[in-house]
């Protein structure tokens, strides 16, 4: 008895060891996150400065991204990482970080930063180390670089300078009577000469007469005399290229000086925040200025409305824009396209990658993505939206877009615009 109770203990360990092996196999094929080396996907970010609450957005979406990808097995059977640093919202970081990236981190690959005057500074070197790029809203960047694999998530199509403003200034050409003058302003940086540019020549082909055109410095930090000296000119539209501290400041010199064109916005960086929104409220009324993706029901692609519940489910606690709505789709986008071409090509090969991004349409939560030329995207799709009806400093009027009213273009519009500017105040 006591033999037969030794053998039957003995089996009864054995099988549970198979057991535990066998279980042990399952969970190393499911935890394979915790063998072999990771794909590094290399980035500066603004998470400091300026242009920091819009970088922090988009740098949760991107994280997202990672979990998601890691939760379904990473990228060519390896789980991915990604490596990023605070470029502080200023091109003079950006260099060193790129090179950091690449010679010292060993990134396999690298994505571009957040707006146009980080990436440019990271052009040259993406450019002498022969790396596919693509870059986060940046605005006409490889305009002077024509470097063919920089590709550009963000929807300003072929001719990028004037997409910007142009449904700005359709929308004002379509009213009755036809606006005739148009001052334009703009902050000396690289986005905002870009945006200005394009919009010079919107006007010209409007046949609007230009009576004010300057640029003033990206330090200024008092906006009433810019403001007033525009007023002088009594122009009819107002088209502001801005970065979001001097977007905030132009907003609040128009409402306390009391000027009131016929139209005003375009190309303002920051009002799409909604830190922004929600500390300029009700001053806000009236601007026609562009976005990229609202949740209004033409533009609820697959896959969006998922990531901005996700998001906004952590974004209190990692706080960042608790909506999400302007940078968030696109940088989760933005790694879609490049995980879709590392798949597609099956390898990690920067020359297969651009071939790849320059031949195929990408399905990403921001639509079909298509490039053309100089890797902007083949066809625009800049939104104008007009802040209407907002009351208070609320966030929850922002959520609800009938404050935010898409008008134009027209295949994506949500509402009408109120004209002139003073009848939305």
């Amino acid at each position: 008895m006591r033999h037969d109770a030794i053998y039957r203990a003995a089996a009864g360990f054995a099988r549970a060891c198979v057991a535990l092996a066998a279980c042990a196999m399952v969970f190393a094929g499911a935890a394979w996150a915790q063998s072999g080396e990771p794909i590094m996907i290399g980035f500066s970010m603004a998470l400091t400065g300026g242009l920091a609450p819009n970088g922090k957005s988009a740098l949760l979406a991107q994280k997202i991204w990672e979990e998601d990808i890691n939760g379904k097995g990473g990228l060519l059977g390896r789980p991915v990482k990604l490596i990023y640093y605070d470029d502080k919202s200023s091109p003079a970081e950006v260099p060193s970080i790129y090179t950091k990236l690449l010679d010292i981190d060993k990134v396999d690959l690298i994505i571009g930063p957040y707006a146009t005057a980080m990436i440019a500074p990271a052009m040259p070197i993406v450019i002498q180390r022969k790396k596919t790029f693509i870059g986060l809203l940046g605005l006409a960047v490889n305009s002077e670089f024509n470097y063919s694999n920089y590709f550009a998530m963000i929807p300003s199509g072929p001719d990028a300078k004037p997409a910007f403003t142009k449904g700005f200034f359709d929308v004002a050409m379509a009213q009755n009577p036809k606006p005739q003058t148009v001052a334009i302003v703009a902050a000396d940086q690289e986005f905002s000469r870009n945006a200005a540019d394009g919009a010079r020549e919107n006007a010209q082909n409007a046949k609007l007469k230009i009576v004010y055109d300057k640029t003033y410095p990206p330090s200024t930090t008092d906006f009433a005399p810019i403001v007033r000296a525009i007023q002088a000119t009594n122009p009819d539209l107002l088209n502001i290229n801005s970065y979001p501290p001097d977007s905030v400041g132009m907003v609040r010199s128009i409402n306390e000086i009391g000027f009131k064109p016929k139209m005003i916005g375009g190309a303002m960086v920051g009002l799409q925040a909604t830190a922004i929104k929600t500390q300029l409220g009700p001053l806000l009324n009236g601007f026609t200025n562009y976005d990229f993706w609202l949740p209004v029901p033409k533009m609820d692609f697959p896959g969006v409305a998922d990531l901005i519940k996700r998001y906004q489910v952590r974004a209190g606690a990692e706080g960042v824009d608790p909506l999400g709505y302007y940078m968030a789709p696109w940088g989760y986008a933005q790694l879609q396209v490049l995980q879709q071409a590392v798949e597609g090509t099956k390898g990690l090969d920067d020359a297969k990658l651009g071939d790849y991004i320059r031949a195929n349409t990408f399905k990403t939560v921001v639509g079909d993505v298509k490039f053309g030329a100089k890797g902007e995207w083949a066809e625009s799709r800049v939104l104008q939206v007009q802040f209407q009806h907002v009351k208070g400093n609320d966030v929850a009027q922002f959520k609800d877009i009938s404050t935010q009213v898409v008008v134009s273009p027209a295949q994506y519009e949500s509402g009408k615009v109120i004209y002139p500017y003073e009848n939305a105040k």
